[in-house]
């Protein structure tokens, strides 16, 4: 059982361990040790998003890295995709990223990633967990790390972003795209980009000021693109959440256009490509609707747990190259390493040959089964709630109910104590009931 460690890095409350300053100086001796023991001079990169307390996070990471004897790189404000880019172009040993993602501004956190690029596995996250129960010790004066910035690292992000297009898109030149950088680590490396594609942009979210990153917009809050793309006549909306590994698009009608979607489309352009390799991973919460137009089309699909790392897992048992979550998390593994925002973007527009007029039309066959989720906030963690006698036994009769017709899921949050309570099937109103019904039991057993 890990002690610190989720789903998603290690993620809290600002100034509540293990997100303060102290704990983050053990944390970067711990994993200095740990992730730099094979190295005689090992370097790791550190990215951030545009939260106020990234400051105070960073140096501490920084104090405990060169207390293990580390080189730090900083990057700077720089998105989640981009560090892991950046740690395995750099030949680094780790890459750190200082972020709560779609989280707001009074929560952070810190995850990792490896030489590779890819997040940790469970073995190296227990290995740290371990060295940080290690008394404090620092390295001999003479082999205490240094500190430097790397210059243009948002440029050579982009070029590399660029680098992942098959097929030069002239199409997009002068087509007009309301861009959502949610006030994060996004904010200048999704406008070059997209600048560079020739393409007139509208920003949004693109002020970070420490306090406001993901409020009121960015993947997780849409209302504002959509209101911006249908007043300014928009070819496209595109939304980054706080870290820049999720995407959300808005068709030029405003239609919200999610992961589920977003895999539908790559995966049938990548099958008439013969592209697509393995089946599509999605996970436990993958609209039933999105399996059945898979599967008129014959392309298999599996589910996986709920979160990027097990769909990376389950891909890779597969031998998949696509996978992801509705959410906007969309693993193209041809292409990138972890869930990238800006690389899924340039993906989806390469399917659409760069007529992003024509999003709606290629989505007509895809007929989402209703999906209502309710989040339950418990006290604690919530992870034991969902094995409640109570809770088993309301769950067993929805599922009776819906016999044939649709399904529950009770997933714990990985990154807050949420329950979620999801309930799919034909009738909307009907789904919606049981939702609400079977939440009632859950916060009050």
């Amino acid at each position: 059982m890990r002690k610190y460690f989720g789903t998603d890095g290690i993620r809290g409350h600002v100034g509540v361990e293990p997100i303060t300053a102290d704990f983050c100086v053990r944390l970067g001796r711990a994993a200095g040790r740990v992730l730099g023991a094979d190295h005689p001079r090992p370097k790791v990169l550190i990215g951030k998003d545009t939260r106020l307390s990234g400051y105070m996070l960073e140096s501490a990471m920084e104090a405990g890295l060169s207390a293990a004897g580390v080189d730090v790189v900083l990057l700077g404000p720089m998105t989640t995709p981009a560090v892991a880019h950046l740690t395995h172009s750099e030949g680094a040993q780790a890459g750190v990223v200082i972020s709560a993602s779609h989280n707001p501004y009074h929560d952070n956190g810190i995850k990792f990633f490896t030489a590779g690029g890819e997040k940790l596995p469970d073995r190296v996250e227990l290995a740290i967990e371990a060295a940080l129960d290690e008394p404090f010790s620092t390295v001999e004066p003479n082999r205490l790390g240094r500190a430097a910035r790397l210059e243009n690292a948002g440029q050579r992000y982009v070029d590399y972003c660029l680098q992942t297009l098959t097929k030069p898109l002239p199409e997009l030149k002068g087509k007009r795209l309301v861009l959502d950088c949610a006030h994060g680590a996004g904010y200048r490396v999704g406008p070059a980009l997209f600048e560079r594609l020739g393409m007139q942009l509208e920003l949004i979210g693109a002020e970070p000021d420490g306090f406001n990153i993901n409020a009121g917009c960015g993947a997780t809050d849409l209302d504002l693109l959509i209101s911006t793309v249908k007043e300014r006549n928009a070819d496209l909306g595109l939304a980054l959440d706080g870290d820049g590994d999720r995407l959300m698009l808005v068709s030029q009608s405003g239609r919200v256009v999610d992961g589920d979607d977003m895999l539908y489309l790559l995966a049938r352009r990548w099958q008439q490509l013969g592209q697509l390799r393995g089946p599509m991973v999605g996970t436990a919460m993958t609209n039933f609707g999105i399996e059945q137009a898979l599967g008129v089309l014959g392309i298999a699909f599996d589910r996986a747990a709920v979160g990027d790392r097990y769909v990376l897992e389950r891909m890779k048992q597969h031998g998949s190259n696509l996978g992801g979550e509705a959410s906007g998390h969309v693993l193209c593994l041809d292409r990138a390493t972890t869930g990238d925002a800006l690389v899924t973007a340039l993906a989806v527009l390469e399917a659409l040959d760069g007529r992003v007029n024509e999003l709606d039309s290629h989505l007509q066959h895809v007929r989402r089964v209703p999906q209502v989720t309710v989040n339950v906030r418990l006290a604690g963690n919530g992870k034991g709630r969902a094995t409640e006698p109570d809770v088993v036994a309301a769950k067993v009769a929805v599922e009776e109910q819906l016999s044939g017709r649709g399904r529950v899921v009770l997933r714990p949050s990985g990154t807050e104590p949420v329950l979620r309570v999801t309930v799919e099937g034909p009738d909307e109103a009907e789904v919606s009931a049981l939702a609400v019904q079977l939440a009632a039991v859950v916060r009050a057993s």
